[in-house]
């Protein structure tokens, strides 16, 4: 782990440490439960990177998906999860650093993780190309993000942003299937959240 890595590492242990985890609503989005909910191939490999507590891969693994990857930077929350699903596979949590991942998954789960770091153009641009290595063939990006006024304070993390300044990135490596504001959002966070449904060029 080179220094930036590890740089992050102690930043979201400390977060967790602290508990100071405004993002983690303690249950699965209703926005991606019900995209969930209609999908058919319970086989198919998933991974949720920066997945924090992962009540998505908890709610997925609860309802017979089995090839779910739960991905963080920090072992806090892997190891809580692994704690609180004592019958998910351990080698299926992943503590590394998405941007140096290998592999090749159906689908990829996004739920606050492209706001969660130093927004940088070269950081985001990297963050699409990832994605993009990181699915097979006409594999499928999913999930939401903020849609608030992304601001210069660093420590504000997560990010924000808007549609607009997202699909300048994500059109580089995604054709988009659906990219607009959540009408089933929580009610804290109705009007600040996009749903999106990206197919890999």
């Amino acid at each position: 782990m080179n220094q930036n890595q590890s740089q992050e590492s102690q930043y979201w242990t400390q977060r967790y440490a602290e508990n100071r985890t405004g993002w983690d609503i303690g249950y699965v989005a209703t926005p991606l439960k019900e995209y969930f909910d209609q999908l058919n191939d319970k086989t198919i490999k998933i991974l949720i990177p920066g997945a924090g507590n992962a009540y998505e891969a908890e709610y997925l693994f609860q309802h017979g998906f089995n090839n779910v990857f739960v991905l963080d930077i920090s072992p806090e929350p892997l190891n809580a999860f692994a704690k609180r699903v004592p019958n998910f596979p351990k080698s299926q949590l992943l503590l590394d650093d998405f941007f140096m991942l290998e592999g090749n998954y159906d689908l990829i789960l996004e739920q606050t993780f492209f706001c969660s770091f130093i927004p940088t153009d070269e950081n985001r641009s990297i963050y699409v190309t990832q994605m993009a290595n990181l699915l097979k063939p006409k594999g499928k990006l999913v999930g939401l993000w903020f849609d608030i006024p992304l601001t210069g304070d660093m420590e504000k993390r997560p990010f924000g942003g808007d549609r607009k300044l997202y699909l300048s990135y994500l059109e580089r490596g995604f054709d988009t299937v659906i990219f607009e504001k959540c009408y089933n959002s929580i009610p804290p966070r109705q009007g600040n959240e996009l749903f999106g449904i990206f197919r890999k060029k």
